[in-house]
């Protein structure tokens, strides 16, 4: 009498937690607006988020959710450190961090986003 296969596990695509997404994005934001004290070096920091943000759109389009946005993040952002050396020879901080900030500034083009804050359909 033979065996009925033994099944080991189900694997399926998970979203990256939208929750971690949105906290480093809000922490790289606020780490990009830290260097307003510093003009010259918050000019440098911003044309590289612009330049982060416009490749965003060229990846995500221009109608997303927030968790399509997320799941984007999760791919990595190693594409993002080559844009930020082509816009900025010599960034002014971590390219990771105004990567953040670029992510948290193209978010409020989300469609379940608004205010602030993450609107759900009732």
């Amino acid at each position: 009498m033979g065996r009925a296969p033994t099944r080991l596990c189900s694997l399926r695509a998970v979203s990256y937690p939208l929750e971690n997404a949105l906290f480093q994005w809000e922490e790289g934001h606020r780490r990009l607006e830290g260097l307003r004290d510093d003009p010259r070096a918050y000019r440098r920091a911003a044309l590289v988020v612009d330049a982060i943000r416009d490749e965003l759109r060229r990846r995500v389009g221009p109608t997303f959710s927030a968790g399509e946005l997320a799941d984007h993040y999760s791919g990595g952002t190693d594409w993002a450190a080559e844009v930020a050396i082509a816009a900025s020879p010599s960034p002014v901080t971590d390219p990771g961090l105004l990567a953040d900030a670029a992510f948290w500034l193209y978010l409020r083009g989300a469609r379940d986003y608004a205010g602030g804050q993450l609107v759900t359909a009732d």
